[in-house]
């Protein structure tokens, strides 16, 4: 909806397991909820890993390079979850690595050193995934400004490689058009070099071209905004018939519109998407877009609820039948292109989820969603329309309320650790970072803190994307605390770390998130008040678990890039205790 207005890492070793009891044996934690005798782990990463795409093939060959001061006896190590798919020496600041032939995998890859008293330190780390159809895990940005100043050499590229450092896989454009009705600038025999979009910005056709072959080059893909519905003052000049409008009467005198600002093109004329005629007319307008620009399908767009509306002809509108409608006209037309559709706060999402052809669900979050456990729900009800196939998407809106200044880290930080140990991920990247639904908006700035950690939260989603986002069962996580931090199952609450759980495959796969000092309960952080959590550290944990145990690990965003660190662990009496090394804002625990 448009209003427009860890450097270190210990594997510790695995305790044998006892004959009596099929048990693996462990230290006893100390009264402080450590545990004794284990060598010490350094934390903080010395090297910066980046790769030549956002993603692979299987088979492909994958380009990583370094920087930083590599050491000589440095190693790489590939890892699919807890298990090593390969391991060289290191030489030299680059070097390739052939993907693995498992379609829709991801990997952690780590480079490291072994320390002089036989432990391990983690210099760098990155995330790998290896699937040949982007839209399985989309990781989704944008790029919303066209003008000028994306002329400047470098600009464009320096954007990208941030984008590709993320893993972003597909890229939206937003008002990149001239018109709703209309949205070549030209036609395709001749197209302008320069246009205005909506809001009289100046749009430069290279820049559209160039953004595209960029992104191409890393292996995103693209896909084209537009609404689903929208037609500007002059649209009759263009060829749209009154009789496709949508109107706020029976008699059809008055058309439905939303208001923009005077100093824009026009407001935005509504007309009817399940009309054939309309859908014809905007499908060849496509066919423009298609064959003057090198895009990769179509962002649909549209307003939300609106009411009672009505045809032409005085009969009242179904406009979530009209969004099935409409997406399957624009499939049958572009069958090889790819659709994507907002559910304004849950507007539509079950027709749009039925036609079978959009990729993935992309979800508008607003006052009626502003809850953590709002995320949840939007994701149970996707999976369930989405006849567990498809993935979403959270167009999610942070810091709402602040005007200018940069984004508060642990609201952002928060939120994403939320969405993503759910399953989600967050339209939140772009030519700058996401903080209005007008996405030309660039008013909120990220902090090098940010920055860095939103790498580190992206690799993370990247690298676990099958334990996060690859189907399974949530369940029970059955975990308690003997220590002092309170510790509860899905919803959050303010005081609390939160539990979330799925089993998958022979893995149970727990989220602790970290609501310890949270100062409400809403994603949004609207004003940027969310406080940074303490660091929790050494809490002992226990675990409800019938079946025989075979390794515990964990790994978090927030330490050591990610990479894992093994458990010791013992089980009796139908329970399995260890102790958590380190909660931040999210840490996930691996139980096999």
């Amino acid at each position: 909806m448009r209003k427009y207005i860890y450097s270190a890492i210990m594997l510790l070793a695995l305790w044998s397991c006892s004959d009596d009891d099929n048990a693996t044996a462990a230290p006893e934690p100390n009264i402080t909820g450590g545990v004794t005798d284990v060598v010490k782990v350094n934390d903080g990463l010395t090297l910066n890993l980046s790769t030549d795409k956002v993603c692979y093939k299987p088979g492909e060959t994958v380009t990583f390079a370094i920087d930083g001061n590599v050491p000589a006896d440095a190693k790489v190590r590939y890892r699919k979850q807890s298990e090593v798919v390969g391991e060289q020496a290191l030489s030299g600041s680059t070097w390739t690595w052939t993907a693995p032939e498992p379609d829709f995998t991801g990997y952690l890859v780590d480079v490291y050193r072994t320390e002089s008293d036989g432990s391990e330190t983690v210099l760098g780390t990155i995330g790998v995934d290896v699937s040949s159809d982007w839209t399985r895990f989309p990781r989704y940005g944008f790029v919303a400004t066209f003008d000028a100043t994306k002329t400047v050499d470098g600009v464009i590229e320096q954007e990208m490689a941030f984008l590709n450092r993320c893993h972003i896989n597909g890229v939206q454009f937003q008002d990149w058009h001239n018109k709703h009705h209309w949205p070549l600038g030209g036609t395709r025999d001749n197209l302008d070099e320069v246009y205005k979009d909506i809001a009289n910005r100046d749009v430069y056709t290279s820049v559209i071209k160039k953004y595209i072959d960029v992104q191409h080059s890393y292996g995103m893909k693209t896909m084209f905004y537009n609404l689903c519905y929208g037609a500007l003052s002059d649209a009759a000049a263009d060829g749209v018939k009154d009789g496709w409008y949508l109107f706020t009467d029976t008699r059809h005198a008055s058309k439905d519109k939303h208001d923009l600002p005077d100093t824009w093109k026009s407001d935005i004329f509504l007309v009817d998407p399940a009309n054939q005629e309309w859908q014809q007319y905007i499908a060849d307008r496509n066919d423009d877009v298609y064959a003057s620009f090198d895009f990769d399908g179509y962002q649909i767009d549209q307003l939300g609820n609106r009411g009672d509306r009505y045809a032409y002809d005085g009969g009242k509108a179904n406009l979530q039948r009209g969004f099935t409608s409409f997406i399957d006209a624009m499939k049958e037309r572009h069958p090889d292109k790819r659709l994507v559709m907002n559910a304004v706060s849950g507007y539509g999402t079950y027709s749009i989820a039925l036609t079978g052809n959009v990729d993935f669900l992309y979800n508008e979050m607003w006052d009626s969603e502003s809850q953590f456990s709002n995320l949840y729900d939007v994701i149970r009800d996707n999976d369930l329309y989405g006849r567990h196939q498809l993935n979403t998407v959270f167009a999610a809106y942070m810091n709402y309320g602040k005007e200018s200044g940069e984004f508060n880290t642990p609201g952002v930080l928060l939120t994403d650790a939320v969405m993503f140990a759910l399953g989600g991920s967050h339209l939140e990247l772009g030519d700058h970072m996401l903080c209005r639904e007008y996405f030309p908006n660039n008013s909120l700035a990220m902090s090098q803190e940010l920055r860095d950690a939103i790498v580190r939260y992206y690799d993370f989603m990247t690298a676990y994307q099958n334990l996060l986002r690859d189907g399974g069962t949530v369940t029970e996580a059955g975990l308690t605390s003997s220590g002092d931090v309170q510790v509860a199952a899905w919803p959050p609450a303010l005081g609390s770390v939160t539990t979330f759980a799925r089993q998958v495959g022979d893995r149970k796969v727990i989220h602790l998130l970290n609501f310890m000092d949270a100062d409400n309960l809403s994603w949004r952080d609207m004003q940027g008040t969310m406080p940074e959590p303490r660091l929790i550290e050494g809490l002992p944990l226990r675990l409800k678990a019938s079946a025989k145990v075979n390794k515990v690990w964990v790994a978090s965003p927030d330490w050591l890039g990610g990479a894992i660190q093994e458990l010791p662990f013992s089980q009796a009496n139908g329970e399995v205790t260890f102790t958590l090394p380190s909660l931040k804002y999210w840490t996930m625990i691996v139980v096999e």
